[in-house]
């Protein structure tokens, strides 16, 4: 995968012919808050005709580098939505330039040009959503930026939201809007909850029955390989990685619809009942089974991170079952299927270890693990995915106290329906807020919002996520100190959430293009389409184009009594 300079610090110039003008700041501020922000009420006019991207000739990131160059012609339908005097591409130029600069990211805004200085190109993406939260238009129509010193990097590294495919299936479609909104409140993480006991829509080329017996429809409800590429590809420039969960042994249940003898037959009265329980620890064809379906799946999912699952796992079926009875004596776990299950998921890690990939755990595995210490030992469990309600900083406290890193997501799930004021509720979380050591709280790396798929579908997927995500997005990226106190915090989420509903119109990957194909497009100079070549062999040299235009369009429930400017635009 083509990464553009990601670890070289580079420059990015907005360039502005603008004048100085003085006026009312009509921007109430960012979402989510810089860590160091500053604005004057002296500002500038900003005019669509006069506005450039441009990179620096010494950078190693150039034209070409499909993150930035896809990202320049986004904002700038997003900054400038009613420009149509030709394509944007037609004026755009653009340079980056190395400079020996250090963390925090710095965008400057004066008269003549605004510099966006960032670290990474994923640190450019992001600095390019601040700056067009701060450019707005007047009740005439002519855009406006103020004068804005602004120096920003996350608080913590893993922002993410989970997304249940299973319960209901989403198209493909409704994840990409999700993506489009997780990237304008700075999430960086998709963690897609693929499958589970409803069905199991993702088509493996390695155990094809899984999906067409499993899905709840073999051909329309499942994500073919292109679709997960699609996925992965659409995200990335974004600047969000997509982290696959195959949750095992327990949720399981669509798995052996199309892998015969791979769940636990269950008894009752010493014979089967014909129900199955979860995945059979005890067998050996249970770990190749597994070994191959995790190659695939690190084939196909290219971050270094996988999420395992583990959770609420019920021992009533194993512990009718009298060969997994019998398997437990042979190994010495007498009758604790807590050792059962610790041995299971030990088998997992390791497989997944030895494809190169870090595993995430929810925290019934690291409980488990408490009780059997030695196979927290010889693991590589580094994970652990707190989600669990009650005293959940406790939970974290045992799990730093380990030596893992942690993930906290118990606060955060929204999945049930609620009044969207209760924001606030999501918003005043203190992740850090128990007793530590710096070491120690420098080991939760993060959190996510958890979007479970009971009662969610296309439907409802989007405004029951925003604005409320956006409330956990601040909390994960900015200053806790800053950011206390819900009265100040309410007049910028309000702001948010109208860019946020501003119409914008994404026409999403048309279609796989031949090499053919591709040049009559270029030969055309079909500049309403962005297409890029995706050269990894995991991305296997597919080519996609995306159709960028006008606004956010992002239908986020309101906040309170009121409206936005823009509100039916478009509708």
């Amino acid at each position: 995968m083509i990464t553009c300079g990601r670890y070289i610090r580079s420059i990015l110039y907005l360039l502005l012919l603008i004048s100085v003008q003085f006026g009312p700041h009509a921007v109430e501020g960012v979402w989510p808050l810089p860590q160091a922000f500053t604005s004057s009420p002296e500002r500038y006019p900003v005019n669509s005709q006069d506005f450039y991207f441009v990179y620096g000739r010494q950078s190693a990131a150039q034209q070409g580098c499909s993150v930035l160059d896809t990202a320049f012609k986004r904002y700038f339908s997003l900054i400038f939505p009613d420009h149509n005097s030709g394509s944007p591409a037609d004026r755009l130029s653009w340079t980056i330039y190395l400079v020996p600069f250090c963390v925090p990211d710095n965008l400057s805004i004066s008269a003549g040009k605004a510099s966006l200085n960032a670290e990474t190109v994923w640190g450019a993406v992001r600095g390019l959503e601040t700056f067009s939260q701060l450019v707005y238009q007047d009740d005439f129509g002519s855009y406006f930026v103020n004068k804005t010193e602004i120096d920003d990097f996350p608080r913590f590294q893993f922002r993410g939201i989970l997304l249940d495919t299973s319960r209901h299936f989403l198209p493909v479609q409704a994840i990409l809007k999700t993506l489009d909104a997780m990237a304008y409140s700075k999430f960086n993480v998709f963690h897609w909850h693929i499958v589970d006991d409803p069905s199991f829509p993702y088509q493996s080329s390695t155990f094809p029955d899984l999906s067409s017996k499993g899905a709840f429809h073999p051909m329309t409800h499942i994500y073919t390989q292109s679709d997960v590429r699609r996925v992965i590809s659409y995200a990335r420039l974004w600047g969000i990685r997509v982290l696959p969960e195959f949750d095992s042994p327990g949720h399981t249940t669509s798995w052996g619809k199309g892998q015969p003898g791979l769940l636990t037959p269950c008894y009752k009265g010493g014979t089967p009942s014909g129900t199955f329980g979860p995945v059979n620890p005890a067998l050996p064809s249970t770990y190749r089974f597994m070994a191959r379906l995790f190659k695939e799946v690190s084939s196909v999912f290219p971050d270094s991170y996988v999420h395992l699952g583990g959770d609420e796992v019920d021992f009533h079926c194993w512990r009718s079952n009298p060969d997994v009875r019998v398997f437990m004596q042979k190994m010495g776990f007498g009758g604790d299927f807590t050792k059962l299950e610790a041995f299971y998921i030990e088998n997992i890690v390791n497989i997944t270890s030895a494809l190169n990939k870090t595993s995430i755990v929810w925290q019934d595995v690291f409980d488990y693990h408490e009780r059997v210490t030695f196979v927290l030992q010889r693991t590589s469990l580094s994970v652990v995915e707190v989600w669990r309600a009650g005293c959940y900083l406790c939970e974290v406290r045992r799990v730093v106290k380990a030596g893992l890193r942690v993930i906290l997501a118990s606060p955060w799930y929204l999945d049930q329906p609620g009044p969207t004021h209760n924001w606030a509720r999501y918003y005043t979380v203190w992740p850090l807020a128990f007793k530590g050591s710096e070491e120690q709280k420098k080991l939760v790396i993060g959190g996510e919002v958890c979007m479970w798929g009971e009662y969610v579908d296309a439907t409802n997927l989007t405004p029951r996520l925003w604005p409320r995500a956006s409330a956990v997005a601040e909390r994960l990226w900015s200053d806790e100190k800053q950011t206390s106190s819900v009265d100040k915090a309410f007049p910028r989420l309000q702001d948010f959430r109208c860019k946020l509903l501003r119409y914008f119109n994404l026409f999403y990957p048309l279609t796989y293009l031949t090499f053919k194909e591709l040049n009559l497009m270029v030969q055309a100079k079909r500049q309403d389409a962005q297409c890029f070549l995706a050269m990894s062999a995991v991305l296997h040299a597919d080519v996609f184009c995306f159709h960028f235009s006008s606004r956010r369009g992002i239908q986020a429930e309101p906040l309170y009594v009121g409206h936005c400017k823009h509100e039916y635009q478009g509708i």
